[in-house]
């Protein structure tokens, strides 16, 4: 038998099963009531997907706007990539090693740094800082945190012994600007009276908030000529740089190192903070196993609708088979219902993921105000809004599995309707 189209060049196939998808009144026409609730099985089928598939965009979404967030404040204080000389040495020729790296096409600019662990101390207070002395000129074309606050960094003079510490550091310290604190240096001095902690007094000229409770309540900024002569390094002890890309940091340190040599250690800012960016990269594959299990209980939810689609229909399928319908083209009459069900549910999934995701900034502040409470405190958390940041590289694949699955879940009902003898089937109507 010749392959049987409708008008327009539609299969009957297609048709038979979009028509079983919208409604099922095939039975409930009968005078069977059978029809209907069909009909609202099939609807949360669909609305199970688009829920599970919107649930996942938008928790994705979230996560990588948190990441933006928490990363963007941590890049505001440090560089992308860091150029050391070995431990307790100094570059020979600073500026020569930061000419060589920025003949890669993604250094933007260079800045010559000295950092060394410190105790910080007021009276009786004692905090432990990371020091770090900069060139104020040339750090403006590194650090945002320097760029935005160029006033503040041109008040560092060489050998005017001056310091910039981070509000909650200034804070724990008891200090403020214009108050005295001193610096005192891990490495000791030799004395006749034996080995006496080096120490200086720096002026408070400021303090800075670069919204990351890290570096806020360790960071302490000097000149770089008044670190060198605090820590003894002999000089510039590492050249920090700016890319055109902060996410290729891990890429462009592996082709520096090459290119530099053994001579010099390049560290990108996602290993001088691994733990966190693991951490993070960690959480975000569980949460997506987790909500994609969702989706997939949603898509098998179909199994059933299937299934009581293809007992309902058992009539139908029998008058297609004695008209000349072959097994496959039942089997297909019952995947398109599946795969149209799916397709639904997805596409109406991603619609209303993306509405959220995009529009979350207002979304969240409304329900916060309609419920009198607030979901992210300030005085709590680091972050006191709700970010968000749909990514494609997470949509594609969400929007991929939710289809696959919906596929796979018709396959099984759509066989047994195949299977479907014409005579058996049509003994008890």
């Amino acid at each position: 038998m010749s392959r049987l189209t409708l008008p327009g060049g539609w299969p009957y196939e297609w048709v038979i099963g979009w028509r079983y998808t919208r409604a099922g009144r095939g039975g409930a026409a009968a005078g069977r009531p059978a029809g209907g609730f069909l009909s609202f099985i099939s609807a949360v089928s669909v609305l199970g997907i688009a829920l599970g598939v919107a649930a996942l965009i938008i928790v994705l979404s979230v996560m990588n706007g948190f990441q933006k967030e928490v990363r963007d404040r941590m890049l505001s204080v440090v560089a992308h990539v860091e150029l050391q000389a070995p431990a307790g040495e100094a570059l020979p020729d600073w500026r020569a090693t930061a000419l060589a790296a920025a003949r890669h096409p993604q250094v933007r600019g260079s800045a010559p740094f000295v950092s060394a662990q410190a105790l910080l101390g007021r009276g009786d207070m004692l905090r432990g800082a990371q020091v770090r002395g900069v060139e104020p000129a040339e750090e403006a074309k590194v650090t945002p945190l320097a760029e935005h606050e160029r006033a503040l960094f041109a008040m560092l003079q060489p050998g005017a012994w001056q310091i910039i510490l981070g509000a909650e550091l200034a804070r724990a310290v008891g200090v403020r600007a214009g108050d005295k604190v001193t610096v005192m240096a891990p490495s000791g001095q030799v004395t006749p009276a034996g080995v006496l902690p080096r120490s200086r007094q720096f002026t408070v000229v400021g303090t800075f908030r670069a919204g990351h409770p890290e570096y806020d309540a360790s960071f302490a900024l000097v000149h770089i000529d008044d670190a060198a002569r605090l820590f003894r390094t002999g000089g510039v002890s590492a050249v920090q740089l700016r890319l055109a890309d902060a996410l290729l940091a891990r890429r462009v340190a592996a082709e520096l190192q090459a290119s530099l040599g053994p001579g010099i250690t390049v560290r990108d800012w996602t290993r001088s903070n691994r733990n966190w960016f693991d951490a993070v990269q960690v959480e975000k594959r569980l949460m997506f196993i987790i909500l994609a299990l969702i989706v997939a209980v949603a898509a098998f939810n179909l199994v059933s609708t299937l299934v009581m689609t293809v007992t309902d229909k058992r009539a139908d399928i029998a008058i297609l088979r004695t008209l000349g319908a072959s097994p496959r083209s039942i089997m297909g009459i019952f995947v398109v219902q599946g795969a149209a069900a799916g397709i639904i549910g997805t596409l109406g999934g991603l619609a209303l993921g993306l509405l959220v995701a995009f529009h979350i900034d207002t979304i969240v502040p409304a329900i916060e105000r309609a419920l009198g409470i607030a979901f992210l405190p300030g005085s709590v958390y680091l972050i006191s809004r709700m970010p968000s940041q749909p990514l494609a590289a997470d949509i594609v694949p969400v929007v991929a599995i939710a289809l696959v699955l919906a596929f796979a879940a018709t396959l099984y009902p759509s066989w047994r309707a195949s299977r479907t003898h014409p005579v058996e089937a049509l003994r008890h109507e």
